[in-house]
């Protein structure tokens, strides 16, 4: 009887405040009445009953809990009220004879009013049913009328809407990603937030291992058009996970809550590459199926990369240049099965199971001349077949129970795998083209771990809300890795040069945080926290332990938002740590190139971040401006390092090491112009300052202090149109100019696109067409590092030339009815938001859809 008062409090309560605004009722900001049966309720009681049944105007079916409010037609005050049951069913009792008006309302409904009820001392008035019509149709109406919600701000985050962007049909993840302001993704898919790549990425809130292998490649298996929203969270609360000292990148699919059967078929066939996508789903009653599956074919993908550098030790400087004809084909697929289901009218689990593979394969043939102070020493031809495949399967089971608006409570449980192989197989030439030796690099990995959370929130007051929760991550990482040897006829066996060795690498996380939010009349809103993590880790290869030790880090987090006469200003403070990730610790020596050799370090410190924002958005008519300055300080950072090999003459080693401290201080600027209902264009541009400092070990054993510093400018610009007849267009243009990097810098790059879309007349398909890079041949990168003021003493220039025009036509098409379902909370999932992946980046899992809910 009490969780049945409660709910009544709650809904009616929810409901004064647009009843009063609807009505006109005087008074409407004064508290409202206590509701006959509550505490200091001093209404009469009468011998009239009011009934009826509340249904979906569409599917006729019960409108769960809808809110029914009885008001006094001659006052307009609220008399009475009460929720329909699971059948839609509600009963008002002794009610007073005289003259009433019933509202009814529930979220995702328009509301609906029953006017000129008489009651006369003990009738029994049945209003039979009453027939909610779902409010869906107008909000989309809003949106595409609009256009404003291309871009939406809040207190912490950007979110970027993506259901629009329809040239990025048949690609995948990272050609939305490059059209979210405030990001930068480089040509082969790596993802920096205001410069840096250390963030995170999570889907749907929660993390996976498919992402932390490789951020790059794990974005290909993410069709774009199942991408809901991309949130970027620049100044994340103590909620999310400590990890990502640049950020949080939440990636939202798309997920419906509707009764019924549907399948959608999403098909794409271009000149380098081609996708098949099936998504379908089953609602009926309190439960809910989803199956999916996504494939998609890479090929014709082309590369000619230059080579030069130059290395001086003992006096001996070898320059070394290559050139290289490389092509890459993979195959990328996502695979996925989820369960919802309502045990209670306030309770609710979810459960799913997600599978992704990768299959990427490239080949590269290498030329190679040596030459030794001026003189030709070797000429050689190498042909390296290179693999990197994955398998990573998702496992969540999560519950939610609900006591109240804003109140609620979650359990919420993750297994997560993954099988890596990275392996590479070189026949080597000489100059005549006779084959001289094969060299083969077997690397697996395995990285599994399991996640337990629960976290609690509640509301105090009307304007605030405290958040609490605790965490334990379990985490195993194991490397077996080797490098064999043969000659031209001969079996491949252990190099002796090159030692083979194991990781065992186990990462145990243990966090609490409490979180607390303040909001006054005056559109006052601050947002703190504080959260502490303790990681326990133990490491070891062949040799024994290697002495890693614990560590402890206690962070706050401080947002705070101000809107004055339609400006919005928002001040954030946060500190993050960034874990090292797999291919980071991993010490297997890769020299698929063996002039530029790479190898991982397992003993590297997690890296400290102190990160500061001050931004301030605002329309102007039909032109929305936001701009964002803000400030990163970090500690011990993980940076790459090269030098000259110890091993081979003329190589370049590069390293990860915890070299010293990068700063960046600098200016996010965007603007979305609605020129028209029908057209809309985007301008942004990305413009910082960085510093940075590190050591190295130079020739003579000694440590050397290395700094560089410099500019950083990115920009692009947006545009979209509907026409009549189910016509639209978009076209998209981005500029990455020059990235400074510890030992020199990185080049720029360009990339654009166009589309165009025609929908079916009966709203259920669409045909589109997209084109890329169509006006050039292919784009150059050009990057140099140069440590010839140093005793490290190497200058590296390359030159890598991408061949990426393309062109893709598109098919989408949905199958089956559905009908509206009343919208309901679903148990939300884990979130670890904690290791840096290859490339500097953050990873992150996937089960079921969800919305933005934090952890």
């Amino acid at each position: 009887m009490n969780k049945i008062l409660l709910l009544i409090l709650i809904f009616i309560g929810a409901s004064f405040s647009t009843v009063e605004a609807q009505f006109g009722v005087p008074g409407a900001a004064a508290k409202p009445k206590a509701l006959p049966g509550t505490a200091g309720d001093q209404t009469p009681k009468g011998t009239s009953k009011i009934s009826g049944t509340v249904l979906d105007s569409t599917s006729a079916k019960a409108v769960e809990f809808a809110s029914i409010a009885l008001y006094n037609k001659k006052t307009g005050q609220a008399v009475d009220g009460t929720v329909a049951d699971e059948k839609g069913k509600f009963e008002l009792t002794k009610v007073l004879e005289g003259e009433y008006k019933l509202l009814f309302s529930f979220i995702g409904y328009g509301n609906k009013t029953v006017d000129n009820i008489t009651l006369v001392k003990g009738q029994q008035l049945d209003l039979g049913t009453i027939k909610l019509s779902s409010n869906t149709k107008t909000l989309d109406e809003v949106t595409v009328t609009g256009q404003a919600a291309l871009i939406e701000e809040k207190v912490d985050r950007l979110v970027y809407n993506a259901e629009k962007d329809i040239a990025a049909k048949g690609g995948d993840a990272t050609d939305i990603l490059r059209k979210v302001p405030l990001l930068t993704v480089d040509l082969d898919g790596n993802v920096s937030l205001r410069g840096s790549q250390n963030i995170r990425v999570l889907i749907n809130n929660k993390p996976s291992t498919i992402i932390a292998s490789s951020v790059a490649d794990a974005l290909k298996q993410i069709p774009a058009d199942q991408i809901k929203t991309v949130e970027v969270i620049t100044s994340p609360s103590a909620k999310y996970d400590a990890e990502g000292s640049g950020g949080i990148i939440n990636i939202i699919t798309k997920k419906n809550s509707l009764q019924g059967l549907n399948l959608n078929v999403d098909a794409g066939v271009g000149n380098r590459g081609s996708m098949l996508s099936l998504n379908g789903g089953y609602r009926k009653g309190k439960a809910g199926f989803t199956i999916g599956g996504f494939g998609r074919g890479m090929y014709n993908t082309i590369t000619k990369t230059n080579l030069d550098q130059t290395s001086t030790i003992n006096d001996v400087t070898t320059l070394t240049r290559q050139s290289g004809d490389g092509n890459s084909k993979g195959l990328f697929g996502q695979y996925n099965i989820g369960f919802d289901y309502d045990l209670a009218k306030n309770q609710s689990i979810t459960a799913g199971v997600r599978y992704g593979v990768r299959n990427m394969i490239s080949e590269q043939d290498l030329v190679t001349n040596i030459f030794r102070n001026n003189v030709s020493e070797s000429a050689s031809n190498r042909f390296v077949d290179a693999k990197n495949l994955s398998g990573t399967v998702d496992v969540n089971l999560d519950y939610l129970r609900t006591f109240k608006p804003q109140q609620e409570w979650s359990i919420s449980t993750l297994y997560s795998r993954n099988g890596l192989t990275n392996n590479f197989d070189a026949n080597l030439m000489n100059g005549g083209g006779e084959l001289t030796n094969r060299e083969k690099n077997i690397n697996k990995n395995v990285n599994q771990e399991f996640t337990f959370q629960t976290d609690y929130q509640t509301p105090i007051k009307k304007n605030q809300l405290l958040e609490f929760g605790g965490k334990g991550i379990f985490r195993e990482v194991n490397s077996d890795f080797k490098f064999l040897k043969a000659g031209s006829t001969g079996e491949f066996v252990p190099d002796v040069n090159q030692a083979a060795g194991e990781l065992t690498y186990h990462q145990n996380i243990a966090a609490a945080y409490t979180s607390y939010t303040y909001t006054t009349k005056k559109r006052y809103t601050l947002k703190g926290g504080l959260r502490y993590e303790h990681t326990f880790i133990d490491a070891s290869n062949r040799e024994g332990n290697l002495g890693v030790g614990n560590y402890g880090v206690l962070v706050p987090s401080v947002n705070a938002s101000k809107t004055i006469k339609g400006t919005t200003l928002k001040l954030g403070y946060n500190r993050r740590i960034q874990r090292p990730g797999l291919a980071q610790l991993n010490p297997n020596v890769n020299t698929a190139n063996p002039q530029n050799i790479t190898v991982g370090n397992p003993e590297l410190r997690p890296e400290l971040t102190n990160n500061f924002e001050l931004g301030v958005s605002k329309n102007i008519k039909k032109t929305y401006i936001n701009a964002t300055f803000f400030g990163r300080a970090t500690n011990n950072a993980i940076s790459q390092v090269r030098s000259p090999s110890d091993t081979l003459d003329g190589a370049i080693e590069t390293k990860f090491e915890n070299v010293g401290k990068q700063h960046a201080y600098g200016a996010n600027i965007f603007a979305n112009i609605a020129a028209t209902s029908k057209i809309s264009v985007g301008l942004f541009s990305n413009i910082f300052y960085s510093t940075l400092t590190g050591r190295a070990i130079g020739e003579s054993g000694l440590s050397e202090e290395i700094t560089n510093e410099g500019w950083n400018v990115s920009g692009g610009v947006f545009s979209q149109a509907t026409f009549k007849n189910g016509w639209g267009a978009q076209a998209f243009g981005f500029l990455q100019g020059n990235q400074v990097q510890l030992q020199g810098m990185q080049g720029g790059f360009g990339f654009y696109t166009v589309g165009i879309k025609k929908d079916f007349k009966n709203k259920k398909g669409s045909i589109g067409l997209a084109a890329e890079n169509f006006l050039s041949k292919r784009f150059n990168i050009h990057t140099e590092f140069d440590s010839r003021e140093s005793t490290l003493n190497f200058n590296q220039v390359s030159d890598v030339y991408l061949y990426n025009r393309g062109i893709r036509m598109t098919f989408t098409y949905k199958i089956g009815k559905m009908t509206m379902d009343a919208p309901k909370r679903k148990a939300k999932g884990v979130t670890n938001d904690d290791v840096k992946s290859e490339g500097g980046q953050q990873s992150g899992p996937a089960p079921a859809a969800g919305g933005s809910q934090p952890r």
